[in-house]
């Protein structure tokens, strides 16, 4: 039996006979790439002004950058600094590029870690020293980053209910792409808030 004819439609057509876009997207990705390394250093120089945080460990100062092509679809990249992964903990601020759709920075507690933060994270978000619009996790899977409403809700609108009783915590801010120039600004603020929540200040 002969295969089944496959056929292209005049968008995908010019699209695979143009190199061109593939190798503007590929730049792109080094681009960001190089945002999130300068970051990094930003981020590390922050840390070190708290060592009575939970940073000690080798994985929590070192940054891990990572990037993917289908995330629904989509090319993305992530680093996450600090970062500890276990069976029963985590910890990691997760700073989120999405090809198409936005940027985001995330707090990411489960675990012990949660235990240790939930409470003054929840004292944080109760008090008036918030700055901007925050989201919080309400999906049953820690590794959905989208903000459509099964994912995230603005936090101002959460349920009566403690951040300890949560099956995790996220916290999580977006921008979107097109403020491309604001980024290092928006990563850099938005990480010492998210010291602040910890405690750290």
């Amino acid at each position: 039996m002969s295969p089944a004819k496959v056929t292209l439609s005049p968008k995908e057509l010019e699209l695979v006979t143009d190199a061109g876009w593939i190798l503007t997207k590929n730049g792109v990705i080094r681009k960001v790439y190089t945002l999130f390394g300068q970051l990094s250093e930003v981020y590390k120089n922050e840390l070190e002004k708290y060592p009575t945080l939970v940073w000690q460990q080798d994985d929590f100062r070192s940054p891990k950058i990572a990037k993917g092509e289908q995330y629904e679809g989509l090319p993305w990249v992530i680093l996450d600094h600090p970062r500890h992964f276990t069976s029963t903990d985590c910890f990691a601020i997760r700073s989120f590029f999405w090809w198409g759709k936005f940027c985001s920075i995330t707090l990411q507690l489960s675990g012990s870690y949660q235990e240790r933060y939930a409470g003054p994270i929840q004292k944080y978000f109760d008090s008036d020293k918030k700055t901007g619009e925050w989201f919080i996790g309400t999906n049953d899977d820690p590794w959905q980053h989208h903000f459509e409403e099964d994912n995230y809700q603005p936090i101002e609108n959460r349920k009566e209910r403690s951040f300890l009783q949560l099956p995790f915590l996220k916290i999580a801010k977006k921008i979107p792409l097109h403020e491309w120039d604001g980024l290092p600004v928006f990563f850099e603020e938005n990480y010492r808030e998210i010291l602040k929540m910890l405690g750290a200040v």
